[in-house]
């Protein structure tokens, strides 16, 4: 089948550091090559694939998303004026480039089908709704899915890692551990608090480049730091599989609706239990009791700690293989490929 992937232009692929979005498109370009599928990745110029590689940016512009709107533009318009040399479009970028998937597939009858990786806010929803005539969606979680009643879906395929490249390590040491995004929503200040109640360090490793970002870690995270609070700052895969490995369980504090969270299934991979507070997907990843524990607030991630001892390893491991895996993610998007491909432009079968 020939597919045309369009990843969002501001990291390349795979990503070095950050780039949530961009690791799961790299895992399912790579993984739909491997079966034999011609796969134009559309992305950006210093990404490395086995794909066919098309850009228009030579080196990722990440430098400008707080405010690159119109190359997010260029950047689909140019995946989408070659609609006619593919027989499915998989999108993982921004409204603008979904509006002219949906031109693209009125004029030209190229089915398009746009992967939803974020929440439901009320500008996403109105926006996405007027497209619901031209476009099927993928939804990443059933929390999101139900977050738009009114898109057309084609399936929901949660995320997945290449567990290969996860190792699992039993032996543990005895901190705490925090992946993400310096923002509120991310709760890295209630990880905080976990750790000082609890008596336990904590280490903490995410992106604090965006001005919000940078607002956000300078009034509640940096005035906290110590040598029992630390900052790595953005990390590469291989420092962050270690962090895992060793980690006695990770801090998931979300305060919002996550419609996933990669760092669920990387720390479970790694053998690392989760402490998540009960938003969005997290009662779709995490297996309470199983896999780690699902609570209301911090009060409950101090008393949960109490039984992460209970927790075992390799079941941990042996979840993400059965549920996360690459093979079952690439299956799962190759029999949408297929429905859209066989219906064509004229017929709207519901998943």
């Amino acid at each position: 089948m020939r597919i045309g992937m369009i990843a969002p232009p501001w990291f390349p692929l795979p990503p070095q550091r950050y780039g949530g979005i961009e690791s799961v498109v790299s895992l399912l370009t790579e993984g739909l090559v491997a079966r034999g599928h011609e796969v134009t990745l559309f992305a950006s110029g210093d990404s490395e694939t086995r794909a066919a590689l098309s850009y228009v940016f030579a080196r990722a512009p990440f430098e400008r998303m707080e405010d690159g709107g119109h190359l997010e533009i260029v950047h689909s318009l140019a995946a989408y004026l070659r609609a006619d040399e593919f027989d499915v479009i998989h999108d993982h970028d921004g409204l603008a480039g979904r509006a002219m998937g949906a031109v693209a597939h009125r004029l030209i009858g190229t089915p398009v089908v746009a992967t939803l990786h974020g929440p439901a806010d009320p500008d996403t929803k109105l926006a996405l709704t007027a497209l619901r005539a031209d476009l099927r969606f993928i939804a990443i979680s059933d929390s999101q899915r139900r977050g738009f009643p009114d898109l057309d879906f084609a399936g929901t395929i949660p995320n997945a890692i290449d567990v290969e490249h996860m190792p699992c390590c039993t032996e543990k040491d005895d901190y705490l551990l925090f992946v993400g995004r310096m923002t509120p929503d991310k709760g890295a200040h209630t990880a905080v608090d976990v750790a000082q109640r609890l008596d336990r360090r904590l280490i903490m490793a995410g992106k604090v480049n965006e001005g919000p970002e940078r607002e956000y870690f300078a009034a509640r995270v940096e005035p906290r730091l110590s040598d029992r609070v630390r900052f790595l700052g953005e990390v590469d895969h291989d420092t962050k599989v270690r962090l895992y490995e060793r980690a006695r369980c990770t801090l998931f504090p979300i305060q919002w609706p996550e419609p996933f969270g990669l760092v669920m299934i990387e720390s479970l991979a790694c053998g690392t239990p989760v402490i998540a507070t009960r938003h969005g997907s997290v009662p779709e990843v995490i297996e309470h009791g199983r896999t780690g524990f699902i609570v209301d607030d911090a009060d409950g991630m101090v008393e949960a700690f109490a039984h992460i001892d209970e927790i075992d390893p390799a079941e941990c491991r042996r979840a993400v293989e059965k549920r996360f895996g690459r093979d079952a993610f690439v299956t799962a998007h190759e029999a949408v490929y297929a429905r859209l491909a066989a219906a064509g432009p004229a017929r709207r079968d519901h998943a």
